[in-house]
């Protein structure tokens, strides 16, 4: 008797785990963003509820008149773990100005998901917007979509506003069809609060320990350039709109000769190395970099330009040489993950000036492949100057 009811015992709970686990809905990350900071309305304080009520932005949508007030809205207590860059770091990422909109893409259920979470700035929040029909996933390389099936809680078409604790992050949810295992690279429409309009996203190689092992390059070994003037003819401070003011430069880093504008990465725990490759056609030449140009990772994620080796920024600057070189720059950014297999890189247009040929114009250039840029690297090799006369 006493067997029969430790069995008895062990079965039943066996039971209670198995369907604790049937309860809890198997998820599998596939991507995910700390998303675009966005800042956020001036709150209104109620007198007779004492409670605080932000209008959230226009979506554009005023024609749609519908509007309801969400209930039973899901509570992330998870967030922090989710996303650890965020957490502890209040003052850098989130106060009372900004709000960081951030997602995560996920299967359940046999089902994607896509979580779009909101930090609340107030008690209560109005005008919200998450998703209509024209919501989807596009997978990049079949081209087949994959259409919105509903939101939960359902706001499908609706403004609606939130009622939670000040600082508490709700999760709201756009379900759509599961994807083929094939797919790698998806672009999301469709949800504008989270500006998630035309992005570009990899997925299922970043999470779940399903990365594949990469290495880290080493640090690239680059032949620096040296100041040879501090001003180029005029000793006077730098003015962009007077060019002998500039500073002249020499000793550039010489590589075989490639197509202008030809670029190779290097990855390392500490920084990310992207060399970048220009045709000297004067002996005195000038260039630019501005300080606001970034990297931006598959989930939106941007990465800061800390410096160019050996040269200035946000300023034009002579390099003198011989025409006919081919030289090179090396930019040092922030590091970008080693599992990521694209980037995009995003260099900000300079201010107008005046000189010969003046152009500081802006470039953007879209899921470049980290493969094929490391793959580049020898032709960054330094290579001394050969002249026959």
């Amino acid at each position: 008797m006493r067997s029969f009811i430790i069995t008895l015992i062990t079965l039943l709970s066996l039971v209670s785990l198995c369907a604790r686990a049937q309860q809890k809905p198997l998820q599998r990350i596939l991507a995910k963003s700390t998303g675009v900071m966005v800042p956020c309305p001036v709150a209104e304080y109620d007198k007779k509820t004492k409670k605080e009520t932000v209008t959230w932005h226009s979506t554009n949508n005023a024609w749609i008149k519908d509007f309801c007030w969400v209930k039973n809205v899901k509570v992330e207590e998870d967030f922090d773990n989710i996303f650890p860059e965020l957490s502890g770091n209040q003052n850098l990422f989130w106060n009372d100005a900004m709000v960081p909109m951030s997602w995560m893409l996920t299967e359940e259920n046999d089902e994607t998901v896509l979580h779009c979470y909101f930090r609340m700035p107030a008690d209560e929040v109005t005008n919200l917007w998450l998703a209509s029909e024209e919501a989807c996933l596009v997978d990049n390389e079949t081209g087949v979509q994959y259409r919105i099936r509903r939101t939960e809680p359902d706001t499908f078409r609706k403004h609606f506003g939130v009622r939670a604790k000040k600082g508490s992050v709700i999760d709201l949810k756009v379900v759509f069809p599961p994807l083929p295992e094939t797919t790698t690279q998806i672009t999301i429409f469709g949800i504008p609060n989270w500006y998630l309009v035309g992005n570009n996203v990899t997925i299922r190689n970043n999470f779940n320990g399903k990365a594949r092992a990469l290495a880290y390059d080493q640090q690239p070994q680059y032949h620096q350039p040296r100041l040879l003037q501090q001003h180029l003819s005029e000793d006077k401070p730098y003015n962009r709109q007077n060019w002998n003011t500039w500073q002249v430069y020499t000793d550039a880093h010489l590589i075989k000769p490639v197509k202008d504008q030809t670029m190779a990465v290097w990855l390392t725990p500490e920084a990310t190395y992207l060399a970048l490759a220009a045709e000297q056609n004067w002996s005195k030449e000038y260039f630019g970099f501005e300080s606001r140009t970034v990297l931006v990772g598959p989930t939106g994620h941007q990465y800061r330009l800390r410096e160019v080796q050996g040269l200035p920024l946000d300023q034009l600057f002579f390099m003198e040489g011989n025409a006919g070189d081919y030289i090179s720059f090396m930019m040092v950014f922030e590091p970008l993950p080693v599992d990521i297999s694209t980037f995009s890189y995003i260099a900000p247009e300079g201010e107008p000036f005046s000189a010969w040929g003046a152009n500081w114009s802006g470039t953007v250039l879209l899921n470049l492949s980290i493969d094929a840029l490391r793959s580049n690297q020898p032709l960054f090799d330094y290579r001394s100057r050969v002249v026959v006369k």
